[in-house]
């Protein structure tokens, strides 16, 4: 604690506060100019977040084939057989009759293991006594083939019936189930069909002995305690066939089948030209969105009279000031960017250059979607629907070609496909420059120039703390004359009234 100004009367702590003030006014033009680097900072992560999102949605909607293929399909009885297109590439049709559904494979125990068993009793107080410990279930798979199954490991003092139960149904190609009031154990494949010469469920082991299981389901079949899994057979467009599931795939198209059919069920494919037109306009409206933000930041207005506030500064002004000044304060700090000029340019001259598709050059116009007159709109897309969709119904895959076909050069790769490869190069760029949210400064340059900004401001501070001490010396040595020079004053001036 400093107490000055008894021997002159001065202030001396505000005039060292004065002079303090001028000493450090290099400091704030320091701290201003690292302010505006943390909010260009900010600017910079806020667009390379932005981009990496609709980076993200172009590769989730036009540069997925699927988008440009989906079909609507129409189904005479839909009751009966429900058709969906997952990933054709042409049209379908004809009828298909269905004589049989497929079924699941089952067998049960040749005898009671006990009614009303409390399953969560173990197994030895259940009164198994075996030695293996483990039971091997082979079943049948989705391809209709007898895979086999790994042993089944279980601690008899430990496990439970329910929990023996749990494992096999988790651990194998059955469900099983204790039924309290018959007795059993009940098996059932988790795939239907028949394995063609085979059996679909087998087991073995001295649980399987324990729960009075057959060998495989064929075995037990006449008795009643099993069941041999059965192939769907249906006739498609004149051929008989069969397939082990009642869903299955047929160029691209999932076929479910419900119900044996009296009569032939008619189908018929057609381009789901709605689904393709909202995504097309998905893509316009946010390529629109994103190119207004970005030319909205490169030539936003740069004020050149509105630092940042110093904490001094803010302290004089009242809030909705404060608020008025950053807002032209942070403005322009993005504006004639190199990096975003580029890139807009460069999205630009890709989606109005030309793909090699199968069928021949084509372009965004050639399927109705063009580039707004209006120089306002700063390359903003326009769309014809009634063009696009003509387009869309006359061919699918010449729509998606020209935004995403893949391709080794920019003539014969798609458009969207090219913007997205120069927004991914630009974002590297931004990235470099401004890093990622949690980076070290270190690691991008804009980081290190605030690092730089950093040391100058420690360094700055050391040296005004220097500069303070020694003004506050200077007062001392002063107040220290005059209280020397008062003392000698008043000295005299006894001296001289005493004579």
């Amino acid at each position: 604690m400093r107490i000055s100004g008894l021997s002159s009367g001065m202030d001396t702590d505000a005039m060292v506060k004065e002079l303090m003030n001028a000493q450090r006014i290099p400091l704030d033009k320091i701290t201003q100019k690292k302010q505006y680097t943390e909010w260009q900072l900010e600017d910079y992560r806020s667009i390379n977040r932005k981009l990496n999102d609709y980076s993200n949605n172009l590769f989730d909607t036009v540069l997925k084939q699927s988008t440009f293929l989906a079909k609507t399909v129409n189904v005479s009885s839909p009751d009966a057989v429900s058709i969906k297109s997952v990933s054709a590439t042409s049209e379908f049709s004809g009828t298909i009759s269905v004589s049989r559904l497929a079924s699941q494979a089952s067998m049960q125990s040749n005898d009671s293991i006990g009614k009303n068993l409390n399953t969560k009793l173990t197994l030895s107080e259940l009164g198994y006594t075996g030695t293996t410990n483990s039971i091997t279930i082979n079943a049948i798979d989705k391809e209709g083939n007898l895979k086999a199954g790994n042993a089944i490991a279980f601690d008899p003092s430990t496990d439970t019936l329910e929990s023996v139960l749990k494992k096999i149904n988790s651990e194998s190609g059955v469900s099983a189930f204790y039924d309290s009031f018959s007795g059993k154990i009940a098996m059932t494949a988790k795939n239907s069909g028949n394995v063609v010469g085979d059996v679909e469920i087998q087991v073995s082991g001295d649980l399987a002995t324990f729960f009075k299981l057959p060998v495989n389901n064929v075995i037990e079949e006449d008795k009643g305690n099993g069941k041999s899994g059965v192939n769907a057979e249906f006739t498609f467009n004149g051929l008989t066939t069969q397939r082990t599931s009642n869903s299955f795939q047929i160029n691209g198209f999932e076929i479910s089948l419900k119900q044996v059919t009296g009569e032939p069920v008619s189908f018929s494919s057609a381009p789901d030209t709605d689904k393709v037109v909202d995504a097309v306009k998905k893509f316009v409206d946010d390529y629109n969105k994103t190119i207004e933000e970005l030319n909205a930041k490169v030539r936003e207005t740069k004020y050149r009279d509105f630092h940042p506030l110093s904490t001094e500064q803010k302290a004089d002004m009242k809030e909705k000031e404060i608020e008025l000044w950053e807002e032209k304060a942070k403005s322009g700090t993005l504006k004639n960017e190199p990096i975003l000029r580029s890139m807009l340019q460069s999205m630009r001259s890709a989606l109005n250059s030309a793909v090699e598709g199968t069928s021949g050059t084509i372009r965004l116009s050639d399927i109705g979607i063009t580039t707004s007159k209006d120089y306002t709109a700063n390359g903003k897309l326009e769309i014809d629907e009634t063009k696009l969709r003509e387009a869309i119904n006359a061919d699918p895959n010449k729509v998606y070609e020209v935004f995403a076909k893949p391709g080794t050069t920019d003539k014969d790769t798609g458009l969207v496909s090219q913007m997205r490869a120069t927004i991914i190069e630009s974002r590297t760029k931004l990235t470099d420059k401004a890093g990622l949210t949690g980076a070290a400064n270190s690691t991008f340059s804009i980081g290190r120039l605030l690092k730089g900004f950093d040391d100058q401001i420690k360094r700055f501070e050391d040296r005004l703390q220097m500069v303070e001490t020694r003004y506050y010396k200077q007062f001392s040595a002063m107040e220290s004359a005059i209280l020397r020079a008062n003392n000698q004053s008043a000295y005299l001036m006894n001296a001289f009234s005493g004579g």
